[in-house]
């Protein structure tokens, strides 16, 4: 199947592959990113991602496998163990590394298919460990959207791939400044319930029925004054220990869970 072999990794293509991987602005600049995995790779086929070029490590991937993934237009390389060990992040990963195009995230390219969304907003989150738990979380509740307000790092970001086990692939995701997704928000009318202990009440009280934004800030500063400024009702998830936080992405999951249950017995 392969057409081509690579054996050494001063090839250009594989130095090209490695800057993807290591540098968010060759990202940005050639409109690329790197997938490493056969489970992230069919969660980007599923999601509609053009493959550039998959390299395989035969070792690992066997000839059945890699028909599942490819079609005979796809630009597949067998790469050595060398090559492969330069890619691969991590040795689970079942020989697979592909290249693939990059998606907007314009919040004008939104579209709901209820009348009644549910959104889960993160505003400025740093870490991908936590932002790859929110796209879990996202999933897992089948949100209709995954919004980032400020962000501070792109969503291909390799560490946000790997956290998020490919679930970057199947959220509709969409990024802008904080001004410009709460103009969205109202523009189509849609709740907004920040995450804060300020002026807040309890996240039981809210009814989420509704078209219904849940917006969640950094452990570290919550969320920004304007969030807040523009908010239908704060909320909070009352605290029983000793802290008054919790992790983001936890937080993120007891609350638009809460809008699942509601909305399941409507």
């Amino acid at each position: 199947m392969a057409t081509k072999q690579i054996n050494s990794i001063q090839n250009p293509l594989i130095k090209h592959i490695v800057l993807l991987k290591e540098k968010s602005r060759e990202r940005k600049k050639s409109g690329l990113f790197v997938i490493e995995g056969q489970r992230e790779l069919s969660l980007a086929l599923k999601g509609n991602y053009q493959i550039e070029t998959l390299l395989f490590y035969p070792e690992l991937c066997s000839e059945n496998e890699l028909s599942k993934l490819t079609t005979p237009q796809t630009n597949t390389i067998e790469i050595s163990k060398d090559v492969f060990q330069k890619l691969a992040h991590r040795s689970t990963t079942e020989g697979i590394i592909a290249v693939a195009k990059s998606k907007t995230q314009a919040i004008t390219n939104l579209t709901f298919k209820t009348k009644t969304p549910l959104i889960l907003i993160a505003e400025a989150p740093e870490k991908p460990g936590n932002i790859g738990a929110l796209l879990r979380t996202a999933d897992a509740a089948n949100v209709d959207a995954f919004i980032i307000a400020n962000p501070k790092t792109d969503i291909y970001n390799p560490n946000i791939i790997r956290s998020s086990v490919g679930c970057v692939f199947t959220n509709q995701i969409a990024t802008g400044t904080t001004s410009e997704i709460i103009q969205f928000l109202k523009d189509n009318t849609i709740n907004t319930y920040c995450a804060a202990l300020q002026a807040s009440t309890s996240y039981t009280t809210q009814n989420f029925t509704s078209p219904t934004a849940i917006v969640v800030g950094t452990e570290a500063t919550g969320l920004s004054d304007t969030w807040l400024a523009h908010s239908t009702q704060n909320i909070s998830i009352p605290m029983q220990g000793e802290i008054d936080s919790m992790n983001v992405s936890v937080a993120a999951g007891i609350l638009i869970f809460e809008a699942k249950r509601q909305r399941d017995f409507k």
